[in-house]
């Protein structure tokens, strides 16, 4: 009897995991359900390439649009699951339809968290999560527009560095002391502050911003300390939230996630989750934790779809993300925490050098800043649990690979 197993969401995870499942040769019905318009793509592009108008959305997908028919991948975009009956064993569709499964897969991700401020609702302003976000945001952005950015995150920076090459006034308002506070250490967020100011942004910390205002469209940005800025446009990134209600409403395990044992498998056998949405086990690093990532994302898709496919094969790897800004390229690895010590290893001045973790003398982390050899070399290092010297560590003439 033919099997099927149904994918809910089309983002990498869900994308990546009908390829595997093909790849491994399950001939069975595949569905994969998809609330936008488009195949998966790629998000990371959106906030650089894609606004900046140097990459057609069309490149970003993952696969192209006739690859899902070709391997008999019943695509169904522009819908939602509203509701997973598991003693059934059938999702319900926002068009009404009753799907039955064998073997579910919830690739839910993530959603933007909105600010609750009065005037939020207002005309111009934005969030940055999708295609159809991106190209409403660059039809806005003109030489000379008043953009101001709430969050200083990766993709309120990102937006920034866009935006003060296309000729707008920029304003970024971060509610903490730094940018990229939870990511990056002091150095660095002073590093990525300058580079900013240099090129134009203006770069305004500690700013609790308390509302919007205008008439229909947004006009300005009211802040706790009665400050405000002008705006033509506001770009909001403040994090985002993980899509876990269908599966809490379907009784399965949640918490800060969907949870899911070491093979992506939640608490019912014929249901698995991976990517942004799961609270997950890495042995690596001997917590549970859940990760915006495209590199877990895939990876957590691989090890859901071999294990629907009855080959067990532990996810466990250190986290890796990545940031564009300008012509510096960002690459983290690992997870830092506060009293962590900080090595800087190389010149800032000279827009290349790491930032390497220490805890307890071990290998835990580093922001890479165009050093790709660091960057590759920290991957299995940091894996390995290894001892570094920090005076050895801080001198770039020594490879990272020989300490």
């Amino acid at each position: 009897m033919t099997q099927t197993i149904i994918v809910v969401g089309a983002g990498h995870a869900g994308g990546q995991a009908v390829a595997t499942l093909r790849q491994k040769g399950f001939d069975g019905r595949i569905i994969m359900i998809g609330d936008e318009p488009y195949v998966p793509y790629e998000r990371p592009p959106l906030s650089k390439a894609v606004l900046a108008g140097e990459l057609e959305v069309e490149r970003t997908f993952l696969k192209k649009d006739t690859w899902y028919p070709d391997k008999q991948i019943d695509f169904r975009a522009n819908t939602q699951v509203t509701a997973i009956d598991r003693r059934a064993k059938t999702v319900t569709t926002s068009h009404g339809e009753n799907l039955a499964y064998d073997k579910l897969l919830l690739a839910t991700g993530t959603r933007v968290r909105k600010l609750q401020a009065p005037g939020a609702h207002l005309e111009n302003i934005f969030y940055l999560r999708a295609i159809d976000d991106t190209l409403a945001i660059r039809k806005q952005m003109k030489p000379g527009a008043k953009v101001v950015i709430v969050g200083g995150g990766y993709i309120g920076l990102e937006v920034a560095a866009v935006a003060v090459k296309m000729g707008c006034d920029v304003t970024v308002l971060e509610g903490l002391d730094r940018v990229m506070s939870r990511v990056v250490a002091p150095e660095v967020s002073a590093f990525y502050d300058k580079v900013h100011t240099d090129a134009g942004v203006k770069i305004r910390t500690g700013m609790a911003v308390t509302g919007f205002e205008g008439h229909g469209k947004v006009e300005r940005v009211t802040c706790a300390d009665d400050s405000f800025f002008p705006a033509d446009l506001v770009v909001i990134g403040v994090g985002v939230l993980p899509n876990v209600e269908l599966a809490a409403d379907g009784d399965l395990a949640v918490d800060n996630g969907i949870v899911v044992d070491e093979y992506c498998q939640t608490s019912d056998e014929n249901v698995w989750a991976a990517g942004d949405c799961t609270n997950h086990p890495n042995a690596l690093l001997g917590r549970r934790l859940r990760l915006e990532s495209v590199q877990n994302a895939v990876d957590q898709a691989k090890t859901a779809a071999n294990a629907m496919c009855g080959e067990l094969k532990e996810y466990a790897e250190i986290p890796w993300f990545w940031s564009d800004q300008y012509d510096l390229k960002l690459q983290i690895v690992g997870l830092s925490e506060p009293g962590d010590e900080v090595v800087i290893r190389g010149n800032p001045a000279e827009r290349k050098f790491s930032a390497i973790y220490l805890r307890h003398g071990k290998f835990v982390a580093i922001n890479a800043i165009n050093m790709i050899k660091d960057f590759m070399a920290a991957k299995k290092m940091i894996a390995a649990g290894t001892q570094l010297d920090p005076v050895r560590a801080a001198d770039p003439e020594v490879p990272l690979k020989d300490l």
